[in-house]
């Protein structure tokens, strides 16, 4: 089996494949030896480790570099998060995913370049476009318009559309990223059943086992565990900086 065989393998609705998102080598080991099968990248996390801001924010090289780097430093599958694909046609981006290792990806259906989300069909066009370059990637496909919606039940006939436009373009999971309602997310999944949907872990929001009950097949951790880590790092710094022992 290929890595993308056992990664697209691990996706099971009811029991979710847990993705702890790293930003370096030293956090994809750290979750390789706590027993993960699969390490995932965070692009937020990725990008403020190597000091640039989010949304297409680090230069290529860096970005790539960075999950070559990481690629190297595991011996499970890696998926990482490939923003809105970085401007690059699906082709070349396919190319570069290949080089660095990456068994799967994100792409995300927000233009950073300030228009807001991109159209239905325009993203499924896209989505089928990288498929056909790279059969064997893992797709994970965002759908981004609960993340600016302030009433996320008024969205959620849209989401399902999108969701199952980019299923029908090759699309192996649907990520309908930080659904805070359990009631949103709940029929999001029961409508797009047994195709694979991802979801974000919430400190306010359902546990991964209450996560599994609604029938998710992926959980992402996004940002969460690099802002713990650097607010981790920062206390204790800053015990240093007043004269203290930090441990």
């Amino acid at each position: 089996m290929t890595a993308g065989d056992v990664l697209r393998a691990l996706h099971v609705p009811g029991t979710p494949l847990v993705l702890p998102n790293v930003w370096d080598a030293a956090s994809a080991r750290l979750v390789e030896r706590a027993g993960f099968p699969v390490v995932a990248t965070g692009s937020a996390a990725v990008a403020e480790s190597l000091g640039y801001s989010d949304h297409h924010g680090t230069p290529l090289a860096e970005t790539f570099g960075a999950f070559a780097r990481i690629a190297r430093a595991v011996s499970v599958p890696l998926t990482v998060d490939a923003e809105g694909g970085y401007g690059l046609p699906e082709a070349e981006l396919a190319d570069r995913l290949a080089e660095v290792g990456a068994a799967g990806c994100n792409i995300e259906d927000t233009d950073h370049g300030g228009t807001g989300l991109v159209e239905a069909a325009r993203q499924a066009d896209r989505l089928a476009a990288l498929r056909a370059a790279s059969p064997g990637l893992v797709i994970n496909a965002r759908v981004d318009v609960f993340l600016y919606a302030r009433d996320q039940s008024a969205v959620l006939d849209e989401g399902i559309e999108r969701a199952r436009a980019y299923l029908a373009a090759g699309a192996d999971c649907v990520y309908p990223i930080l659904v805070r309602d359990e009631e949103v997310l709940a029929a999001f999944t029961a409508a797009l059943a047994p195709a694979s949907v991802n979801a974000t872990y919430l400190p306010t929001g359902p546990d991964v086992a209450g996560l599994a009950r609604l029938g998710v097949a992926r959980v992402s951790l996004g940002v969460g565990l690099w802002r713990d880590a650097q607010s981790h790092l920062f206390g204790k710094v800053a015990l240093l900086a007043a004269g203290e022992r930090p441990y």
